[in-house]
């Protein structure tokens, strides 16, 4: 079940587990002004990201993203992994993170082997997450997502996603 909060709060109900311990040192560090991975990340380009090897098969995917309004069902796409739990951090903006149960969701494509990425079909019955600078959602493989929706007006986001291993 996916987890939501402050940094401090999801690192605290994951603290049993040291997989997480690397993803949330990178997000605290995109969190401090001045720090080199503070500045990759504000020195991207609208619709531009990097992958950032972090060891252990955790990498972190520092991006810069418009969100997009919140009417149109199916863009951006609701998504799901299956090999990675998605730890994603808003470092600058808001978005809106909508959630279910992929139970409850009809997969419209599987991009697996090659990317860890299931796609489904546009869903109205979710949850809804309001992802503020300095928050974090975290997204195991049971948890349908749909990222990057505007909150309001569309704006830019910077954010981190962070990939951890399933198995590790």
């Amino acid at each position: 079940m996916a987890l939501f909060g402050s940094l401090a709060t999801v690192r605290a109900q994951l603290a049993h587990s040291d997989k997480f311990a690397t993803a949330f040192a990178y997000v605290e560090a995109c969190l401090r002004v001045g720090s080199p991975e503070r500045a990759l990340l504000d020195g991207l380009a609208a619709e531009q990201m990097q992958r950032v090897e972090l060891g252990g098969g955790v990498f972190a995917l520092p991006q810069a993203c418009m969100t997009q309004p919140a009417g149109v069902p199916t863009v951006p796409k609701w998504e799901s992994h299956k090999a990675y739990i998605d730890v994603q951090a808003v470092i600058v903006g808001e978005e809106i993170m909508e959630l279910s149960d992929v139970g409850n969701l009809t997969v419209s494509e599987d991009l697996r082997p090659a990317k860890d990425v299931l796609f489904y079909a546009g869903f109205t019955n979710h949850s809804t997450l309001r992802v503020n600078a300095g928050e974090v959602a975290v997204f195991f493989p049971i948890d349908g997502h749909r990222p990057l929706v505007a909150a309001g007006a569309p704006m830019l986001v910077r954010k981190v996603v962070v990939k951890v291993p399933v198995e590790a």
